[in-house]
């Protein structure tokens, strides 16, 4: 309430400085003309009450108008006829403005989010449409008997990771991304995962221990399992053949560790960030900076918590916290 005091004072600082040059003019008339002292009081005590009102009313309509357009910024958008009554032709005129850029805004921002639906859908048939083709390639794959049939599964593989990543992305943000919160069994949700990248752990030799997964959680099975799989398929990716994954839970925390080649300590407060790589990225020019980003988006959707320790040479430890639960079960 002061700074909006010091504020209406500094509004009306021309007219008191013009109200106080008036009062010193006629006070040096009214000296040289030798007038009496008292009618001088007098006047000055009566104009002074009037004066205070004046003052106060002013700043009361100040403050009011302060708090209605301190209101209005609240809004998403500007309510059409919300704006204080204009008290002069300056103001009328700012109005004026403002809701011309409001209505521009809100012309540029429908237009945009036509545009964005348009993109969603495109790429959302394409999503859908172009696993027909990778199915079937890998059906191919799987039935010959060429020397490089296990680099073109791993490949087709990687492409099919690629799809579920573009549509996790675009359902991200959708307005619905059709959650189903009930209880599951913990161990089920991993060994689904799991079975998933069972080749890639047979390929590079890789041993996998799971240890106490007897827990259950309360989460979503589909966006639950993307996310445990992007943290799988980092660790898959960045653990040296004949390394060790082990997935283990202990009251309600689940953790992938591996024996990877880690994460530089500068690089772990922004591994969430959306496109960051860090330095292993930047020795692997095919990584995009998008799975921890998802992962990390998807787990504090479903009311959980992520955290990321790592040593550089002694591998990475990924661990869920699924004892929050921000989402009533269904």
């Amino acid at each position: 309430m002061i700074q909006l005091f010091w504020s209406y004072l500094r509004r009306h600082l021309g007219y008191i400085l013009l109200l106080a040059a008036f009062a010193a003019v006629f006070g040096a008339i009214l000296f040289l003309y030798r007038a009496p002292v008292e009618a001088v009081g007098y006047a000055a005590i009566l104009c002074l009450p009037v004066g205070v009102v004046f003052f106060t009313v002013g700043f009361v309509r100040y403050a009011r108008r302060h708090r209605a357009l301190t209101d209005l910024l609240a809004e998403p958008v500007l309510p059409a006829g919300k704006l204080p009554e204009p008290r002069d032709t300056v103001e009328t005129d700012y109005q004026q403005l403002l809701e011309s850029f409001s209505l521009r805004a809100q012309a540029a921002a429908g237009e945009q989010a036509v545009r964005w639906r348009d993109m969603v859908d495109y790429f959302t048939l394409w999503a859908h449409q172009v696993k027909t083709p990778l199915a079937a390639m890998n059906l191919v794959v799987q039935q010959s008997d060429v020397p490089e049939g296990q680099v073109l599964k791993d490949q087709l593989f990687k492409m099919e990771q690629y799809v579920e990543m573009v549509l996790a992305y675009l359902r991200m943000d959708s307005d619905s991304t059709d959650f189903l919160i009930r209880p599951y069994p913990l161990e089920s949700l991993v060994r689904q995962s799991v079975r998933k990248y069972a080749p890639l752990f047979i390929h590079k030799d890789i041993h996998l221990t799971l240890e106490g997964l007897e827990e259950t959680v309360v989460t979503d099975e589909k966006w639950m399992c993307f996310a445990l799989e992007q943290v799988l398929s980092n660790a898959i990716k960045y653990t040296p053949a004949g390394g060790e994954i082990t997935v283990s839970a202990e009251n309600g925390r689940l953790t992938v560790r591996d024996s990877g080649i880690g994460i530089a300590p500068e690089d772990l407060p922004r591994i969430f960030e959306k496109g960051f790589t860090g330095r292993n990225g930047r020795a692997d020019k095919r990584a995009s900076g998008i799975g921890l980003y998802l992962t990390h988006r998807i787990i504090r959707r479903l009311g959980h918590d992520l955290t990321v320790t790592s040593r550089l040479g002694e591998g990475t430890a990924v661990t869920f916290d699924l004892s929050t639960r921000a989402i009533t079960p269904v």
